[in-house]
């Protein structure tokens, strides 16, 4: 081994010898060259230098030094000889020291649209195995390429206003290319009906959950991928994320001890409660059980026995911790609690509502394991039941995630694909900054669909900026909202152009002017992208420069 290392670093060392002796043959050639020139004037030498220089020109001295083409090896020519290279690499090395940098053409900016070269390196050679983007731009679904340098996320933003051909442009064509699983939001539930029979011809498994009519629609029990204690706390929190009721004028207050409440109830149904019996019935069987007396604090409601008995049997358990600090307020602010919960959860006084979530056939963390298709269907004018697909989505986040960690060495066998269409009417997705920098690994992503960036700010906040930070593609479809079109002008840049003008001045005598110069140009500005051709879509990969493209596939 130490050999080995020894002879490695003599070759190291014999390159850069090379490399020296190589860049320094030039200036060992004019040194050479230049001793013929001390030879001329070594013969010429005269009592004054005016006198030696007119002897090599009028007297032969040049001609005599140079009649023979080989360097002179006496000491003062090769004196001369080195002082004149050395001289020569000393400019050199000033001259470089002192260059001025010039980046013609690019004085103002550097912006430019991209071409098939740039994003080649990106696609992958089998067509079905790529995302499509547009017409003529494509990406690996590779997560892990050959040249880590053309590595990039599957995440991808997609902005377009109402008509831009979100679903047809964008949607349908990652649907058909049937690489992956796939999660698809469906408003009006119409793309199921267009192409859902393509996925049965194919062999997928096709799962469908339908709030536009639950007839439709397979059943999801959220309390069916409870495992632990930080799934309870996951449901909770999405739960109080997404439905309605916030408590006492806002306060914090109400909203925290909701959730000691729900933590408390979803705990003992998971750890009490018979399988068949866990769900949203039971929850709200057991608030309906809590009677309140606010004029006796003694008073004991059919609950509190239940989690007394609870308590004998298991003093440690999460649920009776959980309970406890919620008795710990008085009577009529328990009641007001219980009033917030029944609020929240009014959507499930609904039988239809009850029935769906009474058990489950979604089998959300099995997405990764074989090529499955969910159609997610919602009402894109109502979103009173919104709510679930996005504790959908939360769950399936998670269960993935934990799934390829536990089973797979990191990797699911299947990518999953979510295809979030109108993500910003589904209600919020907890934590969603850090899932997506965080899914890519798992073999999971998202394509987030809005009609404005703003959409995404007003529900995450100032969350919003790192969501868009972890989508290595953007699409626009087109569209007016300003802040998005701001934005996208600011990425794209500016391109130096040339301008020249033109002055004309009258009087006693005329004349006229014309002048050249350089200025930056948005490679497209606001106007322009505000009356973007409605066949065209702008695509941008991270590290690529960006595209004009047609939307059409």
């Amino acid at each position: 081994m130490n050999e080995k290392l020894k002879a490695l670093a003599k070759a190291i060392l014999a390159l850069r010898l090379k490399k020296k002796v190589i860049l320094n043959i030039p200036y060992v050639l004019v040194g050479l060259f230049c001793t013929n020139l001390g030879e001329a004037y070594r013969l010429s030498i005269g009592k004054t230098f005016s006198e030696t220089v007119q002897r090599m020109v009028l007297y032969g001295g040049f001609k005599v030094a140079f009649s023979n083409m080989l360097p002179s090896f006496h000491a003062f020519d090769l004196v001369v000889g080195i002082c004149c290279g050395a001289a020569l690499k000393l400019a050199v090395y000033i001259k470089g020291k002192n260059a001025k940098k010039f980046r013609h053409d690019q004085e103002y900016g550097s912006a430019r649209w991209g071409n098939h070269e740039d994003i080649e390196p990106f696609e992958d050679p089998d067509f079905k195995n790529n995302i499509i983007l547009s017409k003529t731009e494509r990406m690996t679904m590779e997560s892990r390429p050959a040249d880590p340098k053309y590595a990039r996320n599957k995440n991808i933003l997609v902005d377009g206003g109402s008509g831009s051909g979100k679903t047809r442009f964008f949607i349908k064509p990652q649907l058909l290319q049937m690489h992956s699983s796939y999660v698809v939001t469906d408003p009006k539930a119409s793309i199921i009906n267009e192409i859902g029979a393509a996925f049965v011809h194919e062999g997928y498994r096709i799962k469908v959950f339908n709030t536009i009519n639950f007839k439709k629609s397979q059943h999801y029990n959220p309390f069916s991928y409870i495992h632990s204690e930080k799934d309870i706390l996951k449901l909770v929190t999405a739960l109080i994320a997404n439905t309605k009721g916030e408590g006492k004028g806002g306060d914090e207050f109400w909203e925290k001890s909701e959730k000691l409440l729900y933590s408390a109830l979803i705990g003992y149904i998971h750890y009490v409660a018979p399988p068949k019996e866990q769900n949203f019935s039971l929850l709200l069987a057991m608030l309906n059980a809590m009677e309140v007396k606010e004029d006796n604090e003694n008073y004991k409601n059919a609950v509190d026995y239940m989690f007394e008995e609870l308590k004998e049997n298991d003093p440690d358990n999460f649920a009776v911790r959980q309970y406890a600090k919620y008795k710990l307020a008085a009577g009529k602010t328990a009641k007001s609690i219980l009033v917030s919960c029944g609020a929240r959860l009014a959507p499930f006084d609904i039988s239809e509502v009850r029935e769906i979530t009474s058990y489950d056939e979604l089998e959300l963390d099995t997405l990764g394991d074989e090529k499955t298709v969910l159609f997610l269907c919602m009402s894109d004018t109502d979103a009173t039941f919104n709510f679930l697909i996005s504790l959908i989505y939360t769950q399936l986040f998670n269960l993935l995630c934990e799934k390829a960690d536990d089973q797979y060495g990191g990797r699911l066998p299947v990518h999953v694909r979510c295809l979030i269409d109108e993500a910003a009417n589904i209600g919020q997705i907890p934590n969603l900054e850090k899932l997506m920098a965080t899914i890519r690994s798992r073999e999971i992503s998202a394509a987030l669909v809005l009609q404005a960036k703003s959409q995404l700010k007003a529900i995450y906040k100032d969350n919003a900026d790192t969501i868009t930070g972890n989508c290595d593609s953007q699409i626009f479809l087109g569209g007016s909202e300003q802040t998005t079109l701001k934005d996208l002008n600011t990425i794209l840049g500016k391109e130096t152009i040339d301008m020249y003008n033109t002055g004309e001045t009258r009087g006693t005598s005329q004349s006229y002017n014309m002048n050249y110069q350089k200025l930056g140009h948005d490679l497209m500005s606001i106007d322009e992208l505000q009356v973007l051709d409605g066949s065209k879509c702008i695509v941008q990969v991270r590290g690529v420069r960006p595209f004009l493209s047609d939307k059409e596939q």
